[in-house]
């Protein structure tokens, strides 16, 4: 690309780079000044597509600048991707292989991919044009940032989840952080693929969403807990009516009776708001067979519980712990937010009725994800919540890479909900339970 630029680049002591980038300025502003927004308006994605691109093709050719054939080809998909998409994030959106993008202002962005993070030379022009594709992502789903309301969550066309905060509260400028769900999730085969989980645990996974036990998915961020929900929720039946809550619509369940809520944010004067609490109280008069909440993150899980309690069993949801006797202690104090003063001994008494397994999901040092634990709530000794591990896995080392490796064992302890799989007809081997190293990495 320098060697076409570099006439124009030494007559106005310009960059390359400078140069490409006022070109598609120019020929945006040119284009929008072109378009027919009513007729815009009536044609299908692809056919505008189609037919923008003849219009910038046209747009091209009238500017008196050499351009090569993979320039020229470049520039056309830029100026589309800045009119019909999210500009420069369009190029890292279509990389299957990047999981998170963290954009730190307009010139600082990183990618993780494949558990590593790693700077890209895809900028923003400014932070004006960042804050531009920021309003284009929240505007989709009806949501808004400014200076009254500097931070938000939203989400992207495909369920990636999206968190932007600007100025004044991001003092280098405009910071967004993308967590990707592609178009296409990973499914069973995949995750065991990449060894999260064995079989035997699959099975026993299986097992306890088809008989209907209150599970809940603990793990740190970006340890997988929503990835494996969405897995998780594939066994539910097909026919029975499931309700969704979520801050930012993400989850992407495969049955056909599903009715997905998202909460709503306060509007400018600080009103409106809908919670997820209020969320959960309506789902539980919308004849709900399960309910399944993104993320348990305040007063809404002690509604959770009391669902769980009163007849919704087979319920789902997620929350941030480090291991499942935290995902206890935190449960306690979200519930303590709802304002209600219970005394500890109710109050676990009601966790411990609710809940009946804990799955903990841990992304480990280098990148692997694993499930570290399947764990049973098994009752109440005195004030203490008991559980037993039935699945583990064991953390042995790093390799030259940096990565974490281990193995899987079974404790050789037969859950004490047994008879409750049997009665749904679900048969698991004896052998299932032994007490062995099922897998190692």
């Amino acid at each position: 690309m320098a060697k076409s630029f570099s006439p124009v680049s030494r007559a106005t002591d310009k960059t390359p780079e400078v140069e490409f980038e006022e070109l598609k300025r120019r020929i945006h502003t040119k284009l929008v000044d072109k378009l027919d927004l009513t007729r815009v308006g009536e044609l299908a994605g692809d056919v505008l597509r189609r037919e923008i691109r003849l219009v910038v093709e046209h747009l091209c050719d009238t500017e008196d600048t050499l351009l090569n054939r993979s320039e020229r080809d470049r520039l056309i998909e830029e100026v589309l991707d800045e009119t019909f998409g999210l500009g420069p994030l369009e190029l890292l959106l279509k990389d299957h292989a990047i999981s998170d993008i963290l954009i730190n202002g307009p010139k600082n962005i990183y990618v993780e991919r494949r558990g590593r993070l790693e700077k890209t030379t895809v900028q923003f022009r400014d932070n004006a044009h960042l804050m531009q594709i920021i309003d284009r992502i929240v505007s989709k789903v009806g949501r808004r940032v400014d200076e009254v309301c500097p931070m938000v969550d939203a989400r992207l066309s495909d369920g990636s989840r999206v968190n932007a905060i600007i100025p004044p509260l991001a003092l280098d400028g405009a910071s967004v952080s993308i967590r990707r769900f592609g178009a296409n999730p990973l499914k069973l085969e995949d995750l065991l693929n990449y060894k999260a989980f064995t079989p035997e645990m699959v099975m026993l996974l299986e097992g306890c969403i088809k008989a209907r036990l209150n599970m809940i998915i603990s793990g740190g961020t970006g340890s997988g807990k929503t990835t494996l929900l969405n897995t998780l929720s594939s066994f539910i039946p097909n026919d029975q009516r499931i309700i969704t809550i979520e801050d930012a619509a993400e989850l992407q369940l495969q049955q056909d009776h599903v009715v997905r809520l998202e909460t709503r944010p306060p509007n400018i004067e600080g009103k409106g708001a809908i919670t997820a609490t209020d969320l959960v109280r309506n789902a539980l008069r919308m004849r709900p067979e399960r309910i399944i909440i993104g993320e348990c993150r305040g007063a809404e899980t002690l509604d959770m519980l009391q669902a769980m309690n009163t007849g919704h069993e087979g319920s789902l949801t997620t929350v941030h712990s480090n291991s499942p006797r935290d995902a206890l202690a935190r449960i306690e104090t979200m519930i303590m937010m709802a304002g209600f003063e219970l005394q500890l001994k109710a109050m676990r008494q009601q966790v411990a009725s609710a809940v009946d397994v804990i799955i903990q999901a841990n992304r480990l040092q280098g990148g692997p994800r694993k499930i570290t634990h399947i764990s049973e709530v098994v009752g109440m000794e005195q004030e203490t919540i008991v559980m037993q591990d039935i699945y583990l896995f064991e953390q042995q080392g790093i390799d030259e890479n940096g990565r974490a490796f281990g193995r899987f064992v079974s404790t050789g302890i037969r859950p004490s909900f047994m008879d409750r799989l049997e009665t749904a007809g679900v048969r698991l081997p004896a052998s299932a339970f032994r007490q062995r190293v099922m897998l190692g990495d």
